[in-house]
């Protein structure tokens, strides 16, 4: 169980916020199949603060769709709260200040937001203060990485320890530097010193795709809760998996077939369809179908043919078709 101000969650499992992944559609596939708490993509927040119409679409939902946390991107202090504020009044159940995007358009060439807010411990002082003022009932949260070029946890420990003072719930810890991106190996260690610095909360972040990595991560780090990234693309069962390696109450391993993988791809697609344009739908889906298929036997060639259809009825066919020639064998459990 994790406890975050009013938060109350069952599972210490998570899933991160990804830009052009997390979803609505991929939310709730991946509810349906074990997923307790979900960050929908990060949002700027001079954006939120000014109603942008695709913005506020970025944030749709469902009631079904809980608990729910939104994160914000931004290093002016006074946009930050504004839009903080914003998001607890259209009821999400947390708010998340987004430390660690590596892109050079965010970061500002390290002047800017995401992770280079690292190198700038007065202004995330002045972004944590007026977030936790703006908001009354739901946990402000800070999500970074180890440091901007700095390997040694250093940065990160200086930041947690200010998310801190100022009342934050929580911090999570991406094990890589804003050089590293998302190349080499997350550093579990560094993530440790961050858990050894505060009192808080610390959620561990980086390379966990099954119940063996996340257990490492808790191993090594000592950190209070996991957090998916890149692991929950495709692979849907995940956090009932690695829930059940961290021995959680109630919690049971499985191993999807590769009919259950085609059946969460089209039910995928179908929500795509519900949920966004017809084109839109069409052109999301073809990253998504790279996530079900992988490691199947024919993919690259299905992938190939699935990326020339031009609507959603000629990629459900294809689906259809290509799961049925493939083999009915139990894939690894997560």
């Amino acid at each position: 169980m994790l406890s975050l101000k009013g938060l109350h969650l069952r599972s210490g499992v998570l899933q991160s916020p990804l830009a052009a992944c997390t979803d609505l559609a991929f939310r709730l596939v991946a509810r349906r199949r074990g997923l307790e708490f979900a960050f929908l993509e990060m949002v700027s927040a001079h954006a939120l603060v000014q109603r942008n119409a695709k913005t506020l679409d970025l944030l749709k939902t469902l009631p079904e769709d809980r608990p729910l946390g939104a994160q914000l991107v931004g290093c002016d202090a006074g946009m930050m709260g504004e839009a903080a504020a914003i998001v607890e009044e259209l009821g999400f159940d947390s708010v998340d200040v987004n430390f660690g995007c590596p892109v050079p358009k965010v970061t500002g060439g390290g002047d800017g937001a995401g992770s280079a807010m690292l190198r700038q411990p007065e202004r995330a002082d002045a972004v944590f203060a007026a977030m936790v003022r703006a908001v009354k009932r739901i946990p402000v949260t800070v999500k970074m990485r180890t440091g901007y070029a700095d390997p040694t946890g250093r940065e990160a420990v200086e930041i947690a320890k200010r998310a801190e003072h100022h009342g934050l719930s929580a911090v999570t810890v991406h094990g890589r530097t804003r050089e590293q991106k998302y190349q080499g190996k997350a550093d579990y260690e560094a993530i440790g010193r961050v858990k050894a610095a505060v009192r808080i909360p610390v959620i561990g972040n980086g390379d966990v795709a099954s119940a063996s990595d996340a257990r490492r991560l808790m191993e090594v780090s000592g950190c209070d809760a996991v957090m998916i990234g890149r692991g929950g693309l495709g692979n849907p069962w995940v956090y009932r998996n690695v829930a059940a390696g961290l021995g959680e109450p109630g919690a049971e391993p499985y191993a999807p077939t590769v009919e259950e993988r085609r059946d969460a791809l089209l039910e995928h697609l179908a929500l795509e369809e519900k949920h966004e344009s017809a084109w839109h739908a069409v052109v999301t889906m073809r990253r998504v179908s790279c996530w079900y298929t992988a490691g199947i036997p024919g993919g690259a060639e299905f992938r190939a043919g699935f990326c020339r259809a031009k609507t959603s009825a000629e990629q459900r066919e294809l689906i259809a078709g290509f799961f049925d020639r493939a083999a009915p064998a139990v894939l690894v459990a997560a």
